[in-house]
């Protein structure tokens, strides 16, 4: 017997066939990548763009990265070391935990998915706020659990109180976003401190740090050091951020040794690569390098967060623009978020609406933050 068709077609509409994928995956809405900058500059016969919409910084690769990198293709016929172990060793060294409490995965977002993966069967809950990481719904729904969004508070971030609530039988892991994506606001120790109390112990706690390395507020706590000892704490963090491997997709987990293990077994065989491999390395060393272009972010985040809110009052719709501890700002913007999307793009800058809620906007060097500001000026004015 043959599998049964629909023969209708249109806008929304499966085309007609065999239905050869999960039907609960339909409504799914896809990850939005930031716009290709060549593309927006050929469509509006400019020289260049400026992206500022997927949170890269713009300072190019670290010392010494392209010439490792360029050693490793060598040997690209090759499979890489599929223990990731002189990694594993050189991240233990640097953040001062045990290899075996270590995974590495195609970034941070895919050792997410892959913890969903490891804790939940069909029907188990995730909670995280909402709006929080885009991918988040997406890891869930695809690995057939179910997801419980807490919407986030009037500050535009994790409503911690409100979350644990939600906590259920069926809850399995929990996802916390700090400093947020895509709001840039952050948690600081004593609220975390009562959350995590509240927590049952069989319930898994994610903190997704991809942003830590730009946090300059002293009580926003460094979740490898504040709840490292917490056997239900897993921490995430990415080299794509300040570290500038964007490009080759590498990031790691530090939690328990056992989720480590287990994590280590579901992760795809192979997936960090052999670039990504020595890339890592060769960026592990320039730590001073990253301090110094963190900074440069930090002062240019400030200046451009000062600027923005003059140009959006308190008073306007979603209130102004929030403190940000990553490195991008937050524009809520409402029903008006897609407008200033397009607005941008006119002018050569792609930046990240969320429609009907707010804009994200990637700080990058100087001269592309004032050619933003210069567009908001008239933007956010229309």
């Amino acid at each position: 017997m043959t599998g049964s068709t629909n023969s209708t077609s249109g806008p929304g509409r499966r085309p007609p066939g065999p239905r050869l994928t999960r039907a609960d995956l339909d409504a799914l809405p896809n990850y939005v990548p930031g716009r290709s900058p060549a593309d927006l500059a050929r469509e509006l016969g400019l020289p260049e763009a400026i992206k500022l919409a997927s949170n890269e910084v713009p300072y190019g690769p670290l010392p010494g990265v392209v010439e490792a990198v360029a050693e490793a293709v060598a040997g690209a016929h090759r499979y890489p070391d599929m223990g990731v172990l002189a990694l594993r060793d050189a991240l233990a060294e640097r953040y001062g935990v045990d290899a075996d409490r270590i995974a590495t995965g195609c970034g941070s977002v895919a050792l997410a998915e892959h913890l969903v993966r490891a804790t939940c069967l069909p029907g188990d809950e995730v909670v995280y706020s909402w709006r929080s990481f885009e991918a988040y719904p997406i890891i869930v729904a695809t690995s057939g659990a179910t997801s419980v969004r807490v919407p986030n508070d009037a500050g535009h971030g994790h409503d911690l109180a409100a979350m644990a609530a939600a906590v259920t039988d069926r809850t399995r892991l929990i996802l916390v976003c700090n400093p947020n994506n895509p709001t840039g606001t952050s948690l600081r120790r004593a609220e975390l401190d009562r959350f995590l109390d509240a927590v049952p112990d069989d319930v898994l706690v994610v903190l997704d740090e991809a942003y830590r390395e730009f946090v300059t507020d002293a009580e926003v706590p460094d979740g490898l050091t504040a709840y490292g000892d917490r056997p239900n704490v897993v921490v995430l963090r990415t080299l794509s951020k300040a570290w500038g491997l964007a490009g080759l997709r590498i990031g790691f987990l530090v939690g328990h040794p056992e989720v480590a293990a287990t994590v280590r077994k579901v992760v795809t065989p192979f997936s960090t690569s052999l670039a990504a491999q020595a890339g890592a390395l060769a960026a592990l060393r320039q730590a001073d390098e990253v301090r110094r272009r963190c900074a440069l972010v930090v002062a240019e985040r400030d200046r451009v967060t000062e600027a923005l809110r003059k140009r959006l009052p308190a008073g306007q719709v979603g209130g102004t623009v929030p403190e940000s501890q990553a490195n991008f700002v937050w524009l809520p913007l409402g029903d008006r978020s897609v407008t200033f999307g397009r607005a941008c793009e006119t002018r050569g800058i792609i930046v990240r609406p969320f429609a009907g809620e707010g804009v994200r906007v990637t700080i990058g060097t100087p001269a592309e933050n004032d050619a933003f500001l210069a567009v908001a000026d008239s933007a956010l004015t229309t």
